[in-house]
C-alpha cells in the first residue's frame, strides 16, 4: 500500500488552499477531476500523481482547469463513457463540458501555463432553487440526476440535456444521489433522515418531460437507520455495490454511534451496520469491481475451486473524523484504517476503475492517494463478474432475455396464444383452407369438406376490398348459381393439369413446374392485397360481389351531368356524351378510371370539338340525356374566392329508392327493376316560365308530387326525407309521404352539390360554401363554411396566368353523425372538425408513398380481433349504412375510402413519380428504417385521430390495436406507457387542481368510461394483451393486468406456447 500526497495536487490560492470537495476519476482511469471552494474544475493525470516522487518525471501534471462557475463547486462527475464532464456549485448552476479537439488558449489576467486539454462548456443547466450538493450519472449514461439543498431531484436527459422530471418528494436539503448498476434504480439521501429508492426506465434520446410523465417513480423510503442522525454534515454521499446487492449510506447511527448503514436489495431493510467511526460519515464508496478471497490462480479447478474463490466487494468510508476505513464483506472488522488522513473532513472519494486505488478529497484542500497492491483488499475479479451478478436483476439486456415475473410470463402466453389462433387462420386461407370471411365474420356458417378444408356458404362469400355483401343478396346469388359439382370437378381437374405440368429447361432437362397455391383457384389468399391490383380487377367474381348496403362512398354527388364536375370546368358549350349508367356501377375494369372527370372529347376534321362516340351498352339503347340550357349564375359567383361549376339544366331526372339509399340516374326501365321500385323524378319544362314536376312513385302508382315556379338542378332522398334543389338557390325539402318539413331554404348562390344521411342534408354551393343542416332538430352544427383553405387558393392565387389549375371536388358526402367528408382530383381527402371550426386533412398523397400501413385491408382484423380481448364487433358503426346486416368490416368506412380515393387518382393516373423520388432520395441520404417507420408510425396516428373525430367506432378499434402492435415492436416504451396512461382516462395521473370539477376534455383527455363508443377497459385490455409479448414493456403491461384483473395466475403456461415466435 502506497500513500501519495503530492503538494501541487491541491485548490491553491494566493493567501489559503480552498477546500476540495469532490473529486471523480475518469472511465479509463487517466484522468482525475477535482472541484474546489475556488470555483475551478481542475482535470490532472493520474499518471503525473503516481510519478510524483520521481523527479524525472517531466510530463504535464494538470491537464485543464475550468472557471465557469460563480462560487463554491460541491459535486464534479464523469460520464460512463468519458465524453462530458458535469459539475455542480453552489451557484445553483450545473455545468457540462466535453473535451474539444482543438488546441486550448491561456487565459488572460493569469499565471497559470496554457492547459494541454481543451474542456469546453456544452451546456449550462438551469433547474435548481439552490446550492447543487451531488450529481450522478446513470450507468448506461442516459440521464443526469442532480440534489440540492432545494430539496429536489432534478432529472436531466444524458442525451441533449433537457430537464425531464423535477421530484420533490424530499422534506428538506438532499445531499446524496447513488445509481443502481443494473439500471433500475437510484438513490437520495436528505436532511429529512431518509434514503428515497427510485424505479425508472432509461429514456430514448428523443425523450422529452411529457413522456416522462410516468416515469422515476418512488419505490420505497428507507428511514430506520437515520432516526437520530445528526444534521452536521456537508453530505450525505451513499453508493451501490457493483453486483446491485447492497446501498451503502452513510451518516446512519446505531444507537448513539455513527455507523455506516449497509440497507439490502429488495427487502430494501438494513440489519447490517459498519461501526468504526468516531464522528459522522459525509461519504461512503464501493470499490467498482468484485474481488476474490483467494487468488485465482492457485483454485482447484472444476466445483471446489467455486467454492474457494468466493467474492466479496470492497467498500471505503470516511468523514469528519479525518479516518478513512476500508472494508469487506468477509470480514466483521475494517481491513484498513488510516487516520488522521487530513486535517480537515474528507468531503468525497473516487475509486479508479480497476478497484486498487482510492482518491479522498478533503477539506483542507488537499487530495490524498492510496494504492493498494495486489491481494491486499483481495484479488480483482474480470468484469465479466460484475456482470454475472447483475444479470439476476436483468441488467444490460436489451429487451429483457427472461420475464421479471410469473404474471408477466403469463400475460405473454395469453397475447402469443391469441396471435397464434390467428397466424393459423391466417396460413389456413393462405393454403386454400378457409376464406377471409370465416376470420371476419362471426355468423358465418361453414360447410365440411373430405379434405379437411371448410367450403363457405353463402352467408360467409368472401369480400372485394373488405365490403361485405347483404345477406339477402347473397342468399339470391346463391339459389341462382348454377350446379357447383360440375364447376368443382373442373376446378380439381385443373389443378391436377397444373401440378402434372411439366417444363424443359436450357439443360435438357425435364421438370414439374411449380405451382402457385393462391392462383390454382382452390382457395382466395386472406394476405392483404394490394388496392391497385383490386381496381383493375376484371374477375367476374370481383363484379357480382358488389356491396349493396354498405356506405356508398365510391360515387360523387348525384345530380350533376356526365362528367361530373370537371366536364362544367372546362365550359358550358360542349355536348356530353351518351353514356350507359349501369356500366358506372360495374367495378373493376368495367368502369373506366376517371369516370369521374371529364367525357372523352374529340376534334373534327374542321376544327370543331364533338363528343366522342362510346359502345353501345349490352342492356339496350339508351336515350341521350338532355340538356337545355345552362343555369342561370349568381352574381356573387364572379367575384368569390372559390368558384365552383353549376350543373346544367336537365329536362328529365330519374332516380330510384333502394333500401334507403338514392341510386344514380338512370331510365325508367332499368329503375323498375329494383326490388322496392320507388323513383323520384323532377321534370323541366322547356319553357322557363312553366313550372317543374316533382313526383315520387310507387311500382308505377304515384305517391306524392309537387309543382315548383323554379327549375330542379339537384336531387337527394334517402327514406327519412325527399329534397331538390332549383335553379334560383332555394332548397326544398318534404317528410317520406311527401309533406313539406320547412320552408324553402334560400342560399347564397346555386347549389352544386346535395347530399343526405339520416337527418342530415348537405349542400354546397357555387362560391364554395358548405352548408349543413340537422333536419331532426332543424339546426345546423356549423355556420357555412368555405371550400376554400382545401382549394390551395392561398397558392393559386400566386399564379394567376399558370396553365396548371388548382384542385378540384370529386366528391362530398355525410357520415351518420354529421361530418363532411370532401375528396379532390389530387388525391388529398378531407372533413370538417366543426368543433374546431377547421378542415383537416385524412388522406394524402405522403402516406401514400411513405407509409408501410398503406393499401392494408380488412385482412388484419381477423389478427387483431383474436388476439385481442373484448367483442370484435358491434352494431353501432358510424361509418356504414344502418340496414347493413353483415358484420362491421373496415373497408365500409370513411378513412380506407379516402385511401382508395387517393390511390386511384394519385397512384393509378401517374402523379406519384415526383414524390416518390423525393423519398427515394431521401432514402439514399439517411437510414431507411427511420424513415419508413416513423412515417408508418405517424399515418397509424393519423388514423386514430381521424376515426375518433369522426366517431367511426370499428375503425378506431381497429387502427388502435395496429398501432399498440407497431409500437411494441418498436419498444417505443414512452409512447406504450403514454397511450396506457390515456386508456385509463387519466385515472392515474394527478389531479390536485380538478377537485371538484368536472372534466371538460374530449376524447384522449376525457374521463368518462367510454372511448369512441368503446368501454375503456376492454379497449386497454386488448392493448395490453397485445403488448404481452414484449418482454421490454412487461414490467408497464403486468401493472395494467393487474389492475385489470386479468386472469394470470391461472393461465396456462406451456412450452409450445412460447415458442410460436
Amino acid at each position: 500500500m502506497r500513500i501519495i500526497k503530492p503538494a501541487w495536487l491541491s485548490h491553491s490560492g494566493e493567501q489559503k488552499d480552498f477546500e476540495v470537495y469532490s473529486c471523480h476519476i475518469s472511465p479509463d482511469g487517466k484522468r482525475l477531476a477535482t472541484a474546489g471552494g475556488d470555483g475551478h474544475v481542475r482535470v490532472w493525470s493520474t499518471e503525473a500523481i503516481y510519478n510524483a516522487h520521481d523527479p524525472d518525471y517531466t510530463k504535464p501534471r494538470q491537464l485543464c482547469h475550468m472557471s465557469h462557475h460563480l462560487g463554491t463547486i460541491h459535486s464534479v462527475r464523469f460520464s460512463p463513457n468519458g465524453r462530458y464532464l458535469a459539475s455542480g456549485a453552489d451557484d445553483k448552476i450545473i455545468c457540462v463540458y466535453h473535451l474539444d479537439k482543438s488546441p486550448a488558449t491561456t487565459t488572460f489576467g493569469t499565471n497559470e501555463p496554457p492547459p494541454v486539454e481543451n474542456w469546453k462548456t456544452y451546456k449550462r443547466l438551469i433547474g435548481h432553487d439552490n446550492d447543487v450538493q451531488d450529481l450522478a450519472w446513470s450507468y448506461d449514461g442516459s440521464i443526469l440526476v442532480s440534489v440540492g439543498l432545494d430539496s429536489k431531484v432534478v432529472v436531466w436527459s444524458g442525451y441533449n440535456f433537457e430537464k425531464l422530471r423535477v421530484l420533490t418528494v424530499h422534506g428538506s436539503h438532499v445531499k446524496g444521489i447513488t445509481f443502481d448498476p443494473a439500471n433500475k434504480f437510484f438513490a437520495t439521501a436528505s436532511d429529512d433522515r431518509t434514503i428515497k429508492i427510485f424505479r425508472f426506465t432509461p429514456p430514448g434520446p428523443n425523450a422529452t418531460a411529457t413522456d416522462m410523465v410516468n416515469n422515476f417513480v418512488l419505490e420505497t423510503t428507507i428511514s430506520a437507520p437515520f432516526k437520530s442522525s445528526p444534521l452536521t454534515t456537508y453530505f450525505r454521499r451513499c453508493s451501490w455495490s457493483p453486483d446491485g446487492n447492497h446501498i451503502a449510506a452513510s451518516n446512519a447511527v446505531n444507537g448513539p454511534v455513527s455507523s455506516v448503514a449497509i440497507i439490502e436489495r429488495t427487502r430494501w431493510d438494513s440489519e447490517i451496520n459498519l461501526i468504526g467511526h468516531e464522528g459522522p460519515t459525509e461519504v461512503c464508496m464501493f470499490s467498482p469491481r468484485l474481488f476474490h478471497t483467494v487468488k485465482p490462480d492457485s483454485q482447484d479447478s472444476g466445483v471446489n475451486g467455486a467454492v474457494k474463490g468466493q467474492l466479496v466487494t470492497v467498500i471505503a468510508s470516511a468523514g469528519q473524523d479525518k479516518t478513512l476505513s476500508i472494508w469487506n464483506t468477509n470480514t466483521s472488522r475494517p481491513v484498513v484504517i488510516l487516520q488522521d488522513l487530513a486535517g480537515k473532513s474528507i468531503a468525497d472519494l473516487a475509486w479508479t476503475p480497476d478497484g486498487q486505488t482510492i482518491y479522498a478529497a478533503t477539506l483542507d484542500g488537499s487530495v490524498v492517494v492510496v494504492k493498494f497492491d495486489e491481494g491486499e483488499l483481495g484479488w480483482v475479479a474480470r468484469p465479466e463478474e460484475n456482470d454475472r451478478a447483475l444479470q439476476k436483476y436483468g441488467a444490460s439486456r436489451k429487451g429483457m432475455a427472461i420475464a421479471e415475473d410469473v404474471q408477466g410470463l403469463a400475460l405473454e402466453n395469453q397475447s402469443k396464444e391469441g396471435e397464434s389462433r390467428a397466424v393459423e387462420s391466417r396460413m389456413g386461407a393462405l393454403m386454400g383452407d378457409a376464406t377471409p370471411g370465416e376470420c371476419t365474420t362471426k355468423e358465418s356458417t361453414t360447410t365440411p369438406m373430405t379434405n379437411g378444408a371448410r367450403q363457405p356458404t353463402a352467408a360467409a362469400k368472401p369480400t372485394t376490398n373488405g365490403e361485405a355483401e347483404a345477406g339477402k343478396e347473397a342468399g339470391k346469388e346463391a339459389d341462382t348459381r348454377p350446379d357447383n359439382g360440375a364447376n368443382k370437378d373442373d376446378e380439381k381437374n385443373k389443378v391436377k393439369e397444373m401440378k402434372a405440368r411439366v417444363t424443359v429447361g436450357k439443360d435438357g432437362k425435364k421438370r414439374v413446374a411449380p405451382m402457385l397455391v393462391s392462383s390454382s383457384g382452390t382457395g382466395q389468399s386472406s394476405l392483404p392485397q394490394t388496392q391497385l391490383v383490386g381496381s383493375t380487377s376484371t374477375s367476374k367474381s370481383a363484379q357480382n360481389e358488389t356491396p349493396q348496403t354498405t356506405l356508398d362512398l365510391t360515387r360523387p354527388y348525384e345530380g350533376l351531368p356526365k362528367g361530373g364536375i370537371s366536364t362544367l370546368l372546362l365550359g358550358n358549350k360542349r355536348k356530353s356524351v351518351a353514356m350507359d349508367d349501369q356500366d358506372l356501377e360495374e367495378p373493376g375494369a368495367k368502369r373506366p378510371a376517371n369516370s369521374n372527370s371529364a367525357q372523352a372529347v374529340a376534334n373534327n376534321a374542321d376544327g370543331s370539338v364533338e363528343p366522342a362516340t362510346l359502345v353501345p351498352p349490352q342492356h339496350g339503347i339508351v336515350p341521350t340525356p338532355m340538356f337545355m340550357r345552362p343555369a342561370v349564375l349568381n352574381p356573387a359567383v364572379s367575384f368569390a374566392q372559390a368558384r365552383l361549376a353549376v350543373p346544367k339544366i336537365r329536362t328529365h331526372i330519374l332516380r330510384p329508392l333502394e333500401r334507403g339509399i338514392l341510386k344514380d340516374d338512370t331510365t325508367l326501365e332499368e329503375a323498375s327493376k329494383t326490388p322496392e321500385n320507388i323513383i323520384l323524378e323532377a321534370k323541366n319544362d322547356p319553357n322557363p316560365r312553366d313550372p317543374s314536376h316533382v313526383m315520387v312513385t310507387k311500382r308505377g302508382t304515384l305517391l306524392w308530387q309537387e309543382f315548383l315556379p323554379r327549375a330542379v338542378i339537384l336531387v337527394t332522398a334517402n327514406k327519412n326525407l325527399w329534397c331538390v334543389a332549383c335553379e334560383d338557390g332555394s332548397i326544398h325539402t318534404w317528410t317520406p309521404s311527401g309533406r313539406r318539413l320547412l320552408n324553402p331554404i334560400i342560399l347564397e348562390s346555386q347549389p352544386v352539390i346535395l347530399e343526405c344521411r339520416d337527418h342530415w342534408l348537405l349542400c354546397i354551393t357555387a362560391v364554395g360554401l358548405v352548408h349543413v343542416w340537422d333536419l331532426k332538430s332543424q339546426s345546423s352544427p356549423h355556420p357555412p363554411v368555405s371550400l376554400g383553405p382545401i382549394l390551395d387558393i392561398a397558392i393559386m392565387s400566386l399564379n394567376q396566368h399558370s396553365a396548371l389549375p388548382g384542385p378540384g371536388v370529386t366528391s362530398a358526402h355525410l357520415n351518420s353523425t354529421g361530418h363532411v367528408i370532401v375528396t379532390l382530383t389530387n388525391g388529398d381527402g378531407f372533413f370538417y372538425a366543426r368543433d374546431m371550426y377547421t378542415w383537416q386533412r385524412l388522406s394524402e398523397s405522403w402516406w401514400a408513398v411513405g407509409s408501410q400501413y398503406w393499401n392494408s385491408n380488412d385482412t388484419s382484423i381477423s389478427a387483431l380481433q383474436s388476439t385481442a380481448v373484448g367483442a370484435a364487433s358491434s352494431s353501432k358503426d358510424v361509418t356504414k349504412d344502418k340496414d347493413s346486416s353483415e358484420g362491421p368490416t373496415v373497408s365500409s368506412g370513411i378513412i380506407p375510402f379516402l385511401e382508395r380515393h387517393t390511390t386511384n387518382e394519385f397512384l393509378l393516373k401517374g402523379r406519384a413519380y415526383a414524390l416518390q423520388r423525393i423519398i427515394k432520395n431521401a432514402l439514399q441520404r439517411r437510414e431507411a428504417e427511420g424513415l419508413e417507420g416513423s412515417v408508418s408510425v405517424a399515418h397509424l396516428e393519423n388514423r386514430i385521430a381521424g376515426a375518433l373525430q369522426l366517431g367511426a367506432r370499428e375503425e378506431f378499434r381497429l387502427y388502435l390495436l395496429m398501432y399498440a402492435k407497431r409500437l411494441g415492436a418498436e419498444g417505443a416504451r414512452p409512447k406504450v406507457e403514454e397511450l396506457l396512461n390515456a386508456l385509463m382516462g387519466g385515472v392515474l395521473q394527478e389531479k390536485p387542481q380538478q377537485q371538484g370539477k368536472t372534466s371538460s376534455g374530449r376524447g384522449w383527455y376525457s374521463e368518462d368510461d367510454e372511448i369512441c363508443g368503446w368501454d375503456r377497459k376492454e379497449l386497454l385490455k386488448g392493448v395490453v394483451m397485445i403488448l404481452g409479448k414484449y418482454r421490454e414493456l412487461q414490467r408497464l403491461t403486468v401493472q395494467y393486468a393487474r389492475m385489470l384483473d386479468l386472469n394470470l395466475e391461472e393461465a396456462s403456461v406451456d412450452a409450445e406456447s412460447m415458442d410460436v415466435e
